[in-house]
């Protein structure tokens, strides 16, 4: 009898413990006794936005109850090495963490093809469906969600005909291998020909590319357009060194290009971007939301940052009202 009682209460011993530490798919994992929740960044690379969606993740993570006391982060970057991102991707697994923040779409792709139980959180991705890290924006159905940085093209496009009415070409640079580049690529090219401007594009495949890319532009384009491309992210100041001794205006899809170089940059805010994300997250691991069924996320206001060293060099006079809104640089 004494016998068949112990082997009950290790019996329901046993159960209690599977259900503390078998339920960490879409919810909290269970932190150990006196422990933190542990949670993983992955970065592509360091650049200005994706600082910036860093940034705007973990300070709205604290802001919705998981700060430094309740969670221990660990932040990897990749710095644009997709063999970096494998050996993230495998420290990552190994770890088994509550949620991962995947900050840009290679990021995410990594993490997403290897983990598919461990809740994802991606930011700065520009199309989740053409990534196909989930089977629609409305319901992902996989264990991704996030906040998109897509944005209009037509809203760059726009600007550079009202700064330079004249234009009748556009330069329109991104890296091949992104594919999130190239759906903003398709889009422009056919916005900017509904227009009437011409189109000349040209295509990278790494940074040591761009210098050469750009100066095969020179003569031919009145302006160029730069999508939230990673690679060329990583390399403004090289870019804007070729445009500038051209007279380029370089227009682009985020924030930090305008910053480092470029004429002016129509974009979503990337540390608004990241408190998105961050609070998204943080109902995942209050277990009051699932990633298979909570919409990504995107920004409807945009805003405008013009570098006004920029527009000196070139010869650019901003228009009162496009000044009185926009962020000056």
């Amino acid at each position: 009898m004494k016998t068949w009682m112990k082997c009950a209460a290790a019996a329901l011993a046993a159960a209690a413990l599977i259900g503390m530490t078998g339920c960490g798919g879409s919810g909290e994992k269970a932190a150990p006794a006196g422990g933190k929740t542990k949670i993983a960044v992955v970065q592509l690379m360091q650049h200005g936005s994706l600082d910036a969606a860093n940034k705007g993740f973990i300070d709205a993570l604290a802001e919705n109850g998981y700060g430094p006391d309740k969670i221990e982060v660990d932040q990897q970057n990749a710095q644009g090495d997709q063999s970096n991102l494998k050996s993230i991707t495998a420290r990552f697994k190994s770890a088994d963490p509550a949620l991962i923040c995947a900050i840009g779409t290679p990021a995410a792709q990594s993490v997403a093809n290897e983990i598919t139980k461990t809740p994802i959180v991606g930011i700065a991705i520009t199309d989740y469906v053409q990534a196909k890290l989930v089977k629609s924006d409305d319901a992902p159905g996989t264990n991704v969600t996030g906040a998109s940085d897509k944005n209009p093209v037509s809203a760059p496009i726009d600007l550079a005909m009202k700064l330079l009415p004249d234009a009748k070409t556009a330069g329109l640079l991104y890296c091949s291998s992104e594919m999130n580049s190239e759906v903003q690529a398709n889009e422009m090219k056919a916005y900017a020909e509904s227009r009437g401007l011409a189109v000349e594009t040209r295509t990278i495949s790494s940074v040591n590319d761009i210098q050469q890319a750009a100066e095969s532009l020179v003569g031919s384009v009145d302006f160029l357009y730069i999508p939230t491309d990673n690679v060329i992210a990583s390399s403004v100041p090289t870019l804007t060194k070729v445009t500038d001794a051209a007279k380029i205006p370089v227009f682009a899809a985020y924030e930090q290009a305008a910053k480092e170089g470029a004429l002016a940059a129509v974009s979503v805010d990337y540390y608004r971007l990241g408190k998105q994300a961050g609070a998204m997250a943080a109902k995942i691991l209050k277990g009051e939301a699932k990633p298979e069924t909570m919409p990504i996320e995107t920004q409807k206001d945009l805003i405008v940052v013009i570098n006004q060293k920029s527009a000196e060099a070139l010869g650019i006079t901003i228009p009162e009202d496009v000044a009185r809104t926009a962020q000056l640089q």
